[in-house]
């Protein structure tokens, strides 16, 4: 397959609505230059390594994917016509397992399951004609992965070579209510500018997300390294043998006698020998449920990164401040799937005091989808970053130094 030995192949990675600006930023931090950033995607070019590579590392991207086919799509035959047309044969094991979503956006379809269902149908009538048998499908995520992006009258095909979404790392083992996806706090942490070289304190941890992100970033453990399938494990030819080039100037994973699969192992034990364990910052995860921070060990010990965090069962008021100046992250409910509004007023209040007295000199910051809640927070706030925790429009503000508005004029800051 031309994806595993081209070396210009088009790769796009898609993300969560306002995350692709934080996922441009992790692409060039790899080393690779965008040739388009979306609201939604970043585009490179690149070969089966740096696909491999991305899945691996990225922390705010969802899906790698690899387009296949582009074409105008204006009904549902349209669409199987055009799945039909595509060589699966030379892309999908006629004894292996696919699964296919969709996103779509097109006035004939009412039923979204529709077009998942028909590019099923297409990929087995393809199969069966080419090789006398088909494939299994369902919605397991294991085995290949189709992606189809349909949007009025175009349709893209990818091969999705990610499969289970990359925000689920596969260490949430208990979520407990609403939980922060994983993407979104590594988002967050960026916008912070937290780097792992101080210590970071995170009231209400809930299921640990922000810690545990937190954690891994500090170690540089990639995020990818939890997850025990890959979509493009189950692409054909992925445990064969390249057919490579012996000429001097040729990279050694493109030579004679190397597999996918023994380059995708590479890969990770090269991540993994890039790992740190020492010298770590504290970080420190504290929520009044004493459940809620059982929970949250629970999912440490399943990121492997439990050792690295200290859990306390306390209001956020009483939470451990160590002497080092460093980032306290609060995720507190909005009032709009959780809370009261009315109950939580005098919470964001005390947040905003606990911050000033307790983490003055610190990078404070606070995620919240309820403005007239972040406004009794009453700290100077240096930006206001917009993120969405699923379908809720959010700011994340971030308070440097956590000083009371007002202050900053007289401490000559403004």
């Amino acid at each position: 397959m031309k994806l595993w030995t081209d070396r210009n192949y088009p790769i796009i990675i898609s993300c969560a609505k306002e995350l692709s600006r934080w996922t441009d930023i992790e692409v060039r931090e790899m080393g690779y230059t965008p040739i388009e950033t979306t609201e939604n995607t970043v585009v490179i070019r690149g070969d089966m390594r740096d696909m491999m590579r991305l899945n691996l590392k990225l922390r705010t991207a969802h899906r790698v994917l690899v387009p296949l086919l582009r074409t105008t799509c204006r009904n549902i035959r349209d669409l199987y016509q055009a799945v039909l047309s595509i060589d699966w044969e030379n892309l999908l094991e006629p004894d292996g397992y696919f699964s296919v979503s969709s996103i779509v956006h097109n006035y004939t379809i009412r039923d979204t399951r529709l077009p998942s269902l028909y590019t099923k149908d297409a990929i087995a009538d393809r199969m069966r004609e080419k090789c006398q048998r088909r494939p299994d499908s369902g919605g397991e995520n294991r085995g290949a992965a189709v992606f189809v992006y349909w949007e009025k009258d175009e349709a893209i095909i990818y091969l999705d070579t990610s499969g289970e979404p990359l925000s689920k790392r596969g260490y949430r083992k208990i979520p407990g209510s609403a939980p922060m996806q994983e993407t979104l706090a590594a988002a967050c942490l960026m916008a912070m500018g937290w780097k792992g070289d101080r210590p970071f304190l995170s009231p209400m941890c809930g299921s640990g997300t922000p810690a545990i992100e937190a954690v891994m970033l500090a170690m540089n453990k990639a995020p990818g390294s939890l997850k025990g399938h890959f979509a493009f494990q189950s692409i054909k030819g992925y445990t064969r043998i390249l057919p490579g080039e012996n000429a001097p100037n040729v990279a050694p994973r493109q030579r004679m006698g190397a597999s996918p699969e023994q380059i995708w192992k590479e890969i990770v034990l090269e991540a993994k020998k890039e790992e740190r364990t020492e010298n770590l910052p504290r970080v420190i995860a504290t929520d009044i449920s004493p459940e809620a921070v059982e929970n949250a060990h629970t999912n440490a010990i399943a990121a492997g990164v439990a050792p690295y965090i200290e859990f306390k069962a306390c209001d956020f008021a009483d939470s451990p401040i160590p002497d080092e100046k460093g980032t306290v992250f609060f995720n507190p409910e909005y009032g709009i799937r959780l809370g009261d509004p009315k109950e939580l007023a005098p919470v964001y209040e005390r947040i905003g005091t606990f911050m000033h007295e307790k983490c003055a000199g610190w990078m404070g910051a606070l995620i919240t989808g309820n403005p007239d809640l972040a406004r009794l927070v009453n700290l100077y706030y240096r930006n206001r970053v917009p993120f969405y925790n699923g379908p809720i429009d959010c700011r994340l503000f971030l308070y440097e130094g956590c000083e009371l508005k007002g202050q900053h004029v007289r401490n000559g800051t403004e």
